[in-house]
């Protein structure tokens, strides 16, 4: 393990723990603003969070372990993807979990978390929210895994900081074939995954819309603010990811503290950009019916089949 993998694995998740609710709180204030309405500010997730903290953690009558550890399983798996993902420096703190089927593994295991606990309350909601969710992340990690597998084949390695620093010293790459495939294929993923217009609202209520908030309608208190936290990080880590994987200029090289400084203000810019564009992109679009879904989907999944392709062919 390197100084500059031992930076990163310091810096990174604490910028993601402290920088994610204020990108939530910045993404609503846009909507606000472009809807016409004022708004509650950027630091209100930070409140709410507090808030939540503050409170008596409840768990339904007949509920297990499973229900009481989901939020800790989605908040620990998203933390160590924060760890070894390449976001501020070009090296992991632990490089071999660094791995692309490693970091895909540990998001979905934490979604799993989650859709178990949705059923575990044994409640309608809960396993409509479950059963939702199983649907879209069925179609949703194998594109995950193939659209970046896509950007590995010139580099010959699965691993995320490997394919950064490829891309880093290869710029031209950004402008290839494969490459504007799987970045349009891993948009519509990170849409999907975080639970963002047209897949999801994450602002609605409606019982026969809503998937995310069918699975933790039963959280409270302490557990209900780890899952709104995790989910703020998971939005930063996908957006990171897309970041830094098609833009890493900017990444810090060496331990230097003036480039690791400005790594982080570049990443922060780069993500900040991304979730102001989505923000803006959900005012313009509605909710797609829910047997659509899996079409728009498969759509992703086939521009990143098309990626490999063209990785391999055009190579």
């Amino acid at each position: 393990m390197s100084a500059l993998g031992v930076v990163g694995g310091v810096v990174q998740p604490l910028l993601v723990v402290v920088g994610s609710p204020l990108l939530v709180g910045m993404m609503r204030q846009l909507r606000a603003k472009l809807e016409g309405r004022a708004g509650p500010g950027i630091g209100q997730p930070w409140r709410d969070l507090r808030k939540l903290f503050a409170k008596e953690s409840v768990a339904p009558r007949g509920t297990s372990e499973v229900f009481r550890r989901a939020p800790l399983v989605l908040v620990a798996t998203t933390l160590v993807v924060a760890v070894v993902v390449p976001f501020v420096t070009t090296e992991s703190a632990l490089d071999p979990v660094a791995d692309l089927f490693a970091v895909v593994a540990l998001l979905a295991a934490g979604t799993v978390a989650l859709a178990l606990a949705g059923l575990d309350t044994g409640t309608a909601f809960g396993g409509m929210g479950a059963s939702r969710e199983m649907t879209i992340i069925a179609l949703v990690e194998p594109t995950l895994l193939v659209a970046i597998f896509a950007l590995s084949v010139p580099v010959g390695s699965t691993n995320l900081a490997a394919i950064v620093s490829s891309t880093l010293h290869d710029p031209a790459r950004v402008i290839s074939p494969a490459s504007l495939l799987a970045a349009v294929a891993l948009v519509v993923v990170i849409v999907a995954e975080t639970g963002r217009l047209p897949v999801d609202n994450p602002s609605t209520h409606l019982e026969l819309t809503m998937v995310h908030e069918a699975m933790v309608l039963e959280y409270a208190g302490p557990d209900l603010a780890l899952v709104e936290l995790a989910s703020a990080m998971r939005l930063s880590v996908f957006l990171g990811l897309l970041a830094n994987l098609f833009l890493p200029w900017g990444i810090a090289t060496t331990a230097n503290p003036l480039a690791v400084l400005g790594a982080v203000v570049a990443v922060a810019v780069k993500v900040t950009l991304l979730g102001a564009a989505l923000a803006v992109g959900e005012v313009f679009l509605a909710k797609v019916r829910l047997f659509r879904v899996p079409e728009l989907l498969a759509g992703s999944f086939l521009l990143a089949l098309l990626a490999v392709a063209a990785s391999f062919f055009l190579a």
